[in-house]
């Protein structure tokens, strides 16, 4: 009996320890799978100007990237909490599924009343302005001015479904998300709110006895800002970043050891989270909605200057504006439509601009809050030039995506 009595207790006590720390603390895992049919037709690209393709495939990630997901808090009490994210994108219906990528791994802490910082591998200002003012709620099928999507590895404008595809935001435009990086976010004031990222990364040789060619010096740094407003049905979001990567190639720290001294790679822009190659890659981007009930409106506006750090006159140069209409025709059905244009400049030396024109329109049918059918048809067109013909992209995609 007095058993029973001491097991109940204890029994009783442990629960109400489990159910005080399961309110202090909760951890979520989270995901999206997104699969269907895709179609994307090319006719020339910049690198070949006569090439044509068409890609037929039961792919992934169209409308929105495939993701497995962590995320946690805890209250630390005092208003104060901890707050962490590991995020990787999906490839449900490729060779690998996936490859492990590092869409978002952060750490940090906040309060309630000032705001929270965090440290990790974290979407840039711009992107999460971006994420907050598209019509196309960033999806990954070509028709957006301000938000053009490629594969990675590729040269042809054949949007984001080869075996490499699925990760999505890698996008001409802007920089999506950046490594080593710190970010803080203020606390709602009145509507307004203001987050920003500082980014370091150095890696230098000392000096030492070396037989074989070895990265001399490699640096990444940067800085960005952005401000939201808030008042009721209207919401205004800008952001600018400038970021720098610093590449001084390889040699050899004994002098003579080596058959070269050294080389310096080709620049790059900072496209991936990792940085780019020699540049300086400066953007910014401005975004408004207001919602009317029944439809929301959307205008974007972004730019982008990439500058040689070996060559102040080797450039590349983007900009584009877009206006949207996104709105429910029934209580399941959804559907947006955007048009845009811009100017873009490819990377080199008096390099001759283009005209950009790019329009989409799509539909969700949801079958529940967390599941929906859609169909996206797009298109991207590059005026041509006395160096490139024109281009063109086209895309049908139709599929599921479900939300977990």
């Amino acid at each position: 009996m007095n058993k029973s009595i001491f097991t109940i207790a204890a029994c009783s006590v442990f629960s109400i320890y489990v159910s005080k720390a399961s309110a202090q603390s909760g951890v979520t895992i989270y995901g999206i799978v997104d699969v269907g049919y895709i179609n994307i037709k090319t006719n020339g690209t910049t690198i070949i100007p006569d090439e044509a393709t068409n890609t037929v495939v039961f792919g992934n990630s169209a409308q929105q990237t495939s993701r497995l997901g962590f995320k946690g808090t805890e209250d630390l009490g005092g208003g104060v909490f901890a707050f962490f994210t590991l995020e990787t994108d999906m490839q449900p219906a490729n060779g690998f599924l996936s490859h492990w990528q590092d869409r978002q791994s952060f750490l940090g802490l906040g309060a309630t009343s000032l705001g929270q910082f965090a440290i990790g591998t974290q979407n840039t200002p711009i992107y999460n302005q971006l994420a907050a003012t598209d019509v196309g709620h960033t999806n990954n099928t070509p028709g957006s001015a301000v938000y053009p999507i490629y594969s990675k590895g590729g040269t042809r404008a054949n949007g984001t479904f080869d075996d490499n595809a699925g990760v999505g935001g890698v996008s001409i435009a802007l920089t999506t998300r950046t490594h080593s990086t710190l970010s803080f976010k203020t606390a709602d004031v009145s509507g307004f709110t203001l987050a920003g990222i500082a980014i370091i990364r150095s890696d230098t040789l000392s000096a030492q006895s070396k037989t074989e060619p070895v990265p001399i010096k490699n640096s990444t740094s940067g800085w960005g800002i952005s401000g939201q407003y808030i008042q009721e049905k209207f919401y205004l979001g800008v952001a600018y970043q400038a970021l720098k990567s610093q590449n001084l190639g390889y040699g050899c720290a004994q002098p003579g050891a080596c058959p070269s001294t050294a080389f310096t790679p080709d620049p790059k822009v900072w496209a991936w989270a990792e940085g780019g190659v020699n540049t300086q890659d400066n953007q910014y981007y401005a975004g408004a909605t207001y919602d009317f009930g029944y439809f929301k409106t959307y205008l974007q506006f972004v730019n982008r200057k990439v500058t040689n750090l070996l060559d102040a006159s080797y450039t590349l140069s983007r900009s584009a504006q877009q206006i949207g209409l996104r709105g429910f025709f029934t209580s399941n059905i959804e559907s947006w439509a955007n048009i845009g244009n811009g100017q873009y400049t490819t990377y080199g030396i008096n390099s001759p601009s283009s005209k950009i024109n790019a329009w989409q329109i799509g539909a969700n049918y949801y079958l529940s809050k967390r599941t929906n059918l859609y169909a996206i048809y797009g298109i991207d067109k590059g005026g041509a030039t006395s160096i490139y013909s024109a281009t063109s992209v086209s895309s049908f995609a139709s599929g599921v995506r479900v939300q977990f």
